[in-house]
């Protein structure tokens, strides 16, 4: 229990597309991750991607839809939906996802995440 500074979590780490789990919520993982560049196509068949921007600017490709999401907004992409996430610029982002849901939606692909 206590509370969690995102900036300094954030900034114990450089790697890109690398989430941290920053504190668990009722079974769910909340990270901070860093985006630049693409991400791969990817879907979550059993639940919803949960996106919160901190700093910078992010675009989701969500089927056959762009979104643009700067700092303070957010975006629930449904579960079974594909999607990308890119970044031009390095940007900081707040993810909340069930405990143990691979990131790229594939067990075998998904990078571990650490809890800092």
């Amino acid at each position: 229990m206590g509370k969690v500074n995102l900036a300094e979590k954030l900034a114990t780490f450089d790697e890109h597309w690398s989430p941290r789990i920053v504190a668990d919520y009722n079974g769910n993982d909340i990270m901070v991750v860093k985006f630049q560049g693409d991400f791969p196509f990817h879907d979550h068949p059993d639940t919803d991607d949960f996106f919160l921007v901190i700093e910078g600017e992010v675009t989701l490709d969500v089927e056959d839809q762009t979104h643009v999401l700067g700092p303070g907004e957010l975006f629930v992409v449904p579960k079974g939906v594909r999607h990308r996430p890119r970044a031009e610029r390095e940007a900081k982002v707040l993810l909340i996802e069930p405990a143990g849901t691979p990131n790229t939606g594939d067990a075998e692909t998904a990078a571990p995440k650490p809890r800092i």
